[in-house]
């Protein structure tokens, strides 16, 4: 399972497309409107009779400043003030959901997401933390998963000890590119030393766990400059790292109109990166986790795929997809059993909702059987790279060829291509195939005929 990818690049130009990133199935394309808080109370009633252990996520929208590649859900301002009304309401959020969960059930995963999470002041990380402790049932000897996103322009050496005090034991850093003229052409100056610092940081304070985020496809990028990039964060010894394809999509994402398009790599250069990429990591020792995302041999992420235990959710490849996961402030999305919802995306309509003392969910949906199909399949290749067809026909009383028949001519094709091996016992990828998994897993996604596929990123 573990065999190194197998660079082709003329197989990667055939079957490249547009796609989900799977960080769910059905994806968030497909949530509507009639979904609410009734429906999240309902499910949350249900993981509490089940007593099912929780991941919470906690989205914190706000940033000083604004890099023009981003497409996240952020608020972008100067003022430090605002931090302090959407933590009133984010506290009330938290102390709704609580009283609908059990004291017993413990949180195993937490993660702190942005925007930039330390936009807040210590004082205010301090409070949300002593709250969350309050509500739920947060573990305090250091096993539990525990993480926040930095941006090492916001942060230091007492956030980072502030941060070991309050519980964190891993941390995720964006720097995306360390070149100058790349760092200019995306507003994100952030110099070596600045990263360096919190990772020398993390590493003495004993954080279980550093990632780095990294961007190719950025404006002025060549290989070349990416190449040095890599390098100089492969120095740093980071434990996992994302290397992420950027999608310039200035009709979505208002901020990438600011990006000159003139300046952007044009396919070649950017599949020079990811090539050159990978076998800098490779050569370095990391492991291809999937999905952008590379790891250590020891790390907990390549010892769960090795085990069959790897899980893929909202927060991405996780050890902890057997929580329900619960999703809190603006824009936040929790799965709890078969319900997906998600709060509402606008700041001011979201601290209203509380205010009035409602729930913020605003849209979502009900899995159903053919969905709970489906998603174990993806899981599974996106995961696993190989899938055990008789344990899915004897999970949901399927005949597999039967179910998938229509897109079954597709994967012979991908099998005679070599991205896979098909038969009747399984679906295995082989290393030409695992860098488009994604694709692989497109075909089994009922819904993707009815999408406009120019809302996702290519797959490469």
């Amino acid at each position: 399972m573990l065999d190194a990818i197998r660079w082709d690049a003329d197989l990667i130009r055939r079957h490249d497309r547009a796609g989900p990133r799977y960080t769910s199935y059905p994806t968030a394309v497909q949530f509507h409107d009639q979904v609410g808080s009734f429906d999240l109370l309902h499910a949350l009633r249900d993981s509490r009779k089940a007593q099912r252990p929780l991941s919470l996520y906690v989205h914190v929208p706000f940033c000083a400043n604004i890099c023009y590649y981003c497409a996240c859900n952020k608020v972008i301002t100067k003022d430090r003030g605002r931090a302090q009304p959407y933590l009133e309401q984010l506290m009330q959020e938290i102390t709704l959901i609580s009283r609908h969960l059990d004291r017993r059930q413990v949180v195993e995963q937490l993660h702190f997401g942005g925007g930039t999470p330390t936009f807040l002041s210590h004082d205010e990380l301090r409070r949300l933390m002593e709250h969350l402790r309050q509500s739920f049932n947060l573990l305090d000897d250091d096993s539990g998963d525990y993480g926040i996103e930095i941006d090492p322009r916001e942060a230091d050496w007492s956030t980072m000890g502030l941060l070991r005090e309050l519980g964190f034991n891993r941390v995720s850093l964006g720097v995306q590119d360390l070149d100058p003229d790349v760092q200019r052409a995306i507003n994100r100056l952030q110099s070596l030393e600045q990263t360096r610092a919190i990772v020398e940081a993390a590493h003495t304070l004993q954080f279980r766990s550093v990632n780095i985020d990294l961007i190719y496809g950025l404006p002025q990028q060549t290989p070349e400059r990416f190449a040095r990039t890599v390098d100089e964060v492969i120095a740093l010894q980071p434990d996992r790292l994302s290397v992420f394809n950027y999608a310039h999509l200035p009709e979505r994402f208002l901020p990438q109109r600011r990006i000159n398009a003139e300046e952007l790599p044009n396919p070649a250069q950017k599949l020079e990166m990811l090539q050159r990429s990978i076998e800098q990591l490779t050569a370095a020792g990391y492991r291809y986790i999937g999905m952008d995302h590379f790891a250590l041999p020891d790390d907990e992420l390549a010892m769960a795929q090795e085990d069959g235990t790897l899980q893929r959710n909202f927060q991405g490849y996780t050890t902890h997809g057997h929580c329900d996961l619960i999703g809190l402030g603006v824009s936040a999305i929790s799965q709890v059993g078969d319900l997906y919802c998600q709060n509402i995306s606008d700041l001011n309509d979201y601290q209203q909702s509380l205010a009035n003392g409602q729930l913020a969910t605003r849209r979502g949906l009900h899995c159903n059987s053919d969905d709970r199909i489906r998603r174990a399949v993806i899981q599974a290749l996106i995961c696993e790279f190989q899938l055990d067809i008789a344990a899915i026909e004897q999970r949901f009383a399927i005949d597999f060829r039967s179910y998938f028949s229509a897109i079954w001519p597709q994967l012979q094709e991908m099998a005679r291509d070599g991205l896979i091996e098909l038969n009747g016992q399984g679906i295995n990828v082989r290393p030409a195939g695992r860098l488009l998994v994604r694709s692989l897993c497109m075909l089994f996604d009922h819904y993707l005929e009815q999408q406009n596929q120019q809302r996702f990123s290519r797959v490469i």
